[in-house]
């Protein structure tokens, strides 16, 4: 007779492309309300889940995640502990992730990382709670984790971890245009709160509560990519364009070379460009490998984190 083999478990789980996104007003606890249109994109991470007596994360995969941190500060094994302490599983895990969605990017890859690593352990350790008792765990992880776990369409209101799932139809095009440096989440919002803060006399006042304009949804729920793009919106866009001049060059390449429309996606610094089929998908990438950028493409909306061993 063979060894029993190890049981290990494989899910994997989308990055996402925030396709509109409204920031509120900076409120007295130093947060934002923001309004966001998420779509699920074909760009997965994928994480296995092997029994081990500790807990520990890996990295494979195209991308340089010589960055990462492996301790106990990385979200997917701060996943896999918050699991284990719910739910009294008393057992650790050994995580491999392959990674393809681009680090520091606003694609949510870290949030897909702790979504997968949530159904695959409770998979792997029987604890049970399937999707739907995953949900307060994924929150309580940031405010991507439970989009990971959805994917599809879905608005995100609050601090953007309240989801409502949105009607979408067909599926959308992206060419996602990839920077070499990362942008800082925390210096976008505060470049944005400052920018409001210097021309407060000039804009209307930002409301705390902001949401998600009706031409978005009505854009994605007809499925009609020429309407998305006239709908699409970014507020970080600015704060990223200040941080990262070379971002609007690039933005107005795109446009120009046959998208439909470029986005930064979150607070950046990939580019997201919707384009109307696989073809402009191709000469668009052409195009900007020409001139020195590196691409990905990508279309959505497509499930959420899924076990695929």
């Amino acid at each position: 007779m063979g060894t029993r083999q190890t049981q290990t478990v494989t899910v994997r789980a989308p990055g996402k492309i925030n396709v509109f996104f409204r920031v509120g007003a900076l409120q007295d606890d130093g947060y934002h309300d923001v309004a966001s249109l998420y779509q699920a994109v074909s760009l997965y991470e994928e994480v296995t889940a092997t029994p081990a007596d500790d807990f520990s994360v890996r990295f494979t995969g195209p991308i340089d995640t010589s960055t990462l941190r492996t301790d106990d500060s990385n979200l997917a094994i701060r996943a896999a502990k918050l699991l284990a302490e719910r739910t009294g599983a008393g057992r650790g895990v050994a995580l491999t992730v392959h990674k393809r969605v681009p680090i520091a990017g606003g694609m949510g890859g870290g949030s897909a990382d702790a979504a997968a690593t949530l159904l695959a352990c409770d998979e792997l350790w029987g604890t049970g709670l399937g999707r739907a008792g995953l949900l307060p765990l994924a929150a309580s992880l940031g405010a991507d984790v439970p989009f990971a776990l959805e994917g599809g369409t879905a608005v995100g209101t609050g601090r953007g971890d309240e989801l409502s799932a949105a009607l979408a139809k067909g599926s959308f095009h992206w060419v996602l245009a990839l920077s070499d440096g990362g942008l800082s989440t925390p210096l976008v919002y505060r470049t944005l709160d400052q920018h409001r803060d210097e021309h407060s006399a000039d804009i209307v006042p930002t409301p705390e509560q902001v949401r998600v304009d009706t031409a978005v949804l009505q854009a994605v729920r007809s499925g009609d990519a020429g309407s998305l793009a006239d709908a699409m919106h970014n507020d970080l866009q600015a704060a990223a364009f200040r941080l990262a001049p070379e971002l609007s060059e690039l933005l107005e390449l795109g446009e120009s070379r046959g998208a439909l429309a470029g986005i930064v996606s979150g607070s950046g610094p990939t580019v997201a460009f919707l384009v109307s089929d696989a073809v402009a998908s191709a000469e668009l990438q052409a195009v900007l490998a020409r001139a020195g950028v590196r691409t990905l493409t990508a279309t959505g909306p497509v499930p959420g984190a899924r076990r695929i061993d």
